[in-house]
């Protein structure tokens, strides 16, 4: 029998895989939280020059106090009601010297009105989300490394107290630089954790237990809204939602080490206690008692053989099929995340409720998913792919020719955009660990996670675009998902087709329905998107 049936053996989704399942679920929901707090701790508040308003700040074009310049000589003439003063836009203007004044009817403090990073600094806003998701990448690369050597239980472990320590240090930043510092290791953390799952979910349950994480993700989004609207002050919030890891540091000692990379590490002694740990608990004694080393080694040959084989990135470009596989993979993995991300951290554009937003937000995955679920397993994979990013980004490039004062359609549409991105992620997943082989999945799932950090390093940055052109962020934001949905037509449709185990299968003619490549359906896709 394999690893697989091993599990079923001791219990299958039992009561241990359920109590499992829900320990590493309850973090998740503050993962979200991370991930999207620069949202509120990093609000742009309206704000001023520190000088008096009337004589000595002139007024925008909207008639409201210019936000980064002042007079150079104070205007005294203006209290009087009487006079009358013209050519106004000719007097001569500095910079703020004197630092600024702002609003805090919303938030309290934030780190802008905290740091003042506003007007010649604003950019810094943007820069320390990119830091944050670079840690995302960096912790990617290292703690996947470490897992393979020190194993997962460890490093998840690890994860949950470096999230709550780095964290809660945040909280107490002295500067914006520690800020940043903090972040990015905070950023580490996060992806330690949502990559280190230790691997006691059976196979049959393990496609609704990663989606009951992923509807765990989207609570958390609606949640954040609520807790940030209760707690006005950043540092606070900060600490609220990193305190909690520290209660989830406690309990994951209970976690067991995954037994697969136990035999795979030659420590199968260890394995076989785990396992039988395990059938305890799932009221399995007798089976578990019956497994040995032997028993083990014998039934998992294929798995230490596999694990064995050496596979690098040069294997996803290797052959004709795979490499196109990849090439295609690459634009929907970075353009999901670029736009996702370019939707999700910037709610105070749309001069709406930042914390209804939030909260429609994170609940227009819930039928985006839904939906999405349907369409992969009654229409095919492919289709659901293709559609979502190529709607995504339409919706999207609307919001160019929506007037600015027409705020609820262009919250209607990003919130539609939103969705249909959370849709192709949902797909992406799954997608993809059916298109890669069995020999070179991890490999495969490895690189295209990185070309989605890398989107999300880029998102925030490319926001800064708008200070030359205004629209020219939501053209690059619609533009790229719409080519990497044109792209997703060109992948093969693994809809109820036997996956490859090696890279030569692909090749095989039983599987050219696997290597043939649909870019007729590109026209019928658009026109759905479209009406």
């Amino acid at each position: 029998m394999s690893f697989a049936e091993l599990l079923d053996h001791v219990g299958g989704m039992g009561r241990f895989q359920i109590i499992y399942a829900i320990l590493l679920a309850i973090p998740v929901f503050m993962t979200a939280s991370h991930n999207l707090l620069q949202n509120f701790i990093a609000a742009t508040s309206e704000h001023h020059c520190h000088d008096l308003l009337r004589v000595s700040v002139p007024m925008d074009s909207n008639q409201q106090p210019e936000k980064c310049h002042r007079f150079v000589t104070t205007q005294w003439q203006l209290l009087d009601s009487n006079a009358t003063v013209t050519n106004l836009t000719k007097l001569e203007t500095e910079p703020c010297a004197d630092g600024w004044v702002y609003d805090k009817s919303i938030f309290t403090s934030t780190i802008i009105t905290e740091w003042d990073l506003v007007c010649d600094s604003r950019q810094l806003k943007q820069m320390a989300q990119s830091i944050y998701m670079a840690g995302v990448l960096a912790g990617g690369i290292i703690f996947g490394g470490l897992s393979d050597r020190f194993g997962r239980r460890s490093l998840l472990i690890w994860c949950y107290l470096q999230m709550a320590v780095t964290g809660t240090s945040t909280a107490f930043s002295p500067s914006f630089t520690a800020y940043c510092i903090f972040r990015f290791l905070t950023g580490m953390a996060f992806s330690g954790i949502a990559m280190n799952a230790v691997e006691w979910t059976p196979t049959r349950t393990r496609a609704v237990v990663g989606t009951m994480h992923g509807y765990c993700f989207s609570i958390g989004q609606c949640i954040l809204a609520g807790v940030a609207y209760a707690i006005p002050n950043w540092r606070w919030l900060q600490l609220v939602v990193s305190l909690p890891y520290f209660i989830c540091f406690i309990y994951s000692w209970w976690f067991v080490e995954s037994a697969r990379w136990l035999v795979i590490a030659g420590r199968p002694d260890e394995a076989v206690k785990q396992l039988q740990r395990v059938a305890r608990i799932n009221r399995k004694k007798e089976e578990g008692d019956k497994l040995n080393t032997e028993v083990l080694r014998s039934n998992m040959q294929k798995e230490i053989a596999s694990a064995k084989s050496s596979y690098t990135f040069i294997d996803l470009v290797r052959t004709p099929v795979v490499r196109r596989i990849s090439f295609c993979l690459c634009f929907v993995w970075f353009s999901t995340s670029f736009a996702y991300y370019g939707l999700a951290m910037d709610l105070q554009n749309f001069s709406v409720n930042i914390f209804l937003i939030q909260l429609v937000s994170g609940a227009v995955d819930f039928p985006a998913k839904f939906i999405s679920v349907l369409t992969i397993g009654f229409i095919g994979r492919r289709f659901t792919q293709a559609l979502t990013l190529i709607l995504a980004g339409l919706s999207v490039l609307a919001n160019i020719f929506v007037p600015q004062d027409l705020k609820t359609l262009r919250t209607v549409l990003a919130v539609v955009g939103k969705g249909c991105l959370a849709a192709s992620f949902n797909c992406v997943y799954l997608y993809t660990s059916e298109l890669y082989p069995t020999v070179i999945r991890q490999t495969g799932m490895g690189f295209s996670n990185t070309m989605a950090r890398l989107g999300s390093i880029i998102a925030p940055l490319v926001k800064m675009l708008e200070e030359y052109i205004p629209f020219l962020p939501l053209i690059i934001y619609g533009a790229a998902p719409i080519i990497s949905g044109i792209a997703a037509t060109f992948l093969p449709e693994t809809l109820n087709v036997p996956l490859p185990e090696t890279i030569e299968e692909l090749k095989s003619p039983s599987l050219i329905n696997l290597s043939s490549y649909g870019s007729r359906s590109i026209p019928l896709i658009i026109f759905v998107a479209l009406f």
